[in-house]
């Protein structure tokens, strides 16, 4: 499986993706709001687009759709229940549903409600897994749940589904917010050493050449992987003590989010 992470320069800060099969050269654009340099690397790697996929509805993932589309004669993909959201979705997927890239690359369909309700991520089938997880899980981040989401929605997301992946799944999501994100961990959990060497290590990166975290690393720099983690704990519960002393997971994660979307 090749992937190809193209970064926009956009003020969102977009990733778009070409998941190529090295076989056949087949590929597979996900959320290519850029479609143009989508269609650059497609031609200046010898790829052919024959299915574009959106991981959920928002204009940011689904505006380049025509464009690829009307260039490539590409299928699109979305969830199955996207239909009154997403215009010309020709297959609906549900959890569990395979999207084939050629002849080599299989990717698993997880139905990732929370920043909205019509989300897929998808999941690899390869030695080295790899998780393209479209606004769910951000480098060292979480979602918003502003526009069609719920934050107890991407509680279950996280605990259910995210939390079980193996640590070795390399993280593509799509958009470059890790800076901004290790910042958040940081201010909730200033002991986090992982955390500050990373930022301090990865401050001036560019986004073209965006570094990859595994969810390993997640789970050491990311606040809402670390629910349990003392520090975070007491301080929250020092700062907002309606939560108790002892607050459970949901209740820390909730509050971590609704902190994050004014942070």
């Amino acid at each position: 499986m090749i992937v190809e992470q193209i970064w926009t320069g956009n003020s969102y800060r977009n990733f778009n993706y070409l998941i190529a099969c090295p076989d056949t050269g087949e590929a597979l654009a996900i959320d290519p709001l850029d479609f143009r340099q989508c269609l650059a690397v497609a031609k200046d790697r010898g790829y052919t687009i024959r299915q574009v996929l959106n991981t959920h509805e928002h204009r940011d993932h689904t505006g380049g759709n025509k464009g690829l589309i009307a260039a490539t004669g590409a299928t699109l993909i979305a969830h199955a229940n996207a239909g009154h959201r997403i215009a010309g979705i020709d297959r609906g997927v549900s959890a569990g549903d395979v999207v084939r890239v050629g002849k080599t690359v299989e990717l698993e369909c997880l139905d990732t409600p929370g920043h909205t309700m019509s989300h897929i991520c998808l999941l690899s089938q390869t030695d080295e897994p790899a998780l393209f997880s479209g606004d769910t899980l951000f480098n060292a981040g979480a979602g918003n749940c502003h526009n069609g989401g719920h934050p107890e929605e991407l509680y279950t997301t996280f605990e259910s589904q995210l939390a079980r992946l193996s640590a070795a799944t390399r993280l593509y999501p799509g958009h470059d917010y890790l800076l901004n994100n290790l910042g958040f961990t940081l201010d909730r959990e200033p002991g986090n050493a992982t955390a500050r060497a990373m930022h301090e290590r990865l401050g001036n990166q560019d986004p073209a050449d965006a570094y990859v975290t595994t969810l390993e690393e997640e789970k050491a720099i990311n606040t809402f992987f670390r629910l349990d983690e003392p520090e975070i704990v007491e301080k929250l519960a020092a700062e907002y003590p309606e939560l108790g002393d002892r607050p459970d997971r949901k209740a820390v994660f909730l509050k971590l989010r609704e902190l994050r979307n004014s942070w």
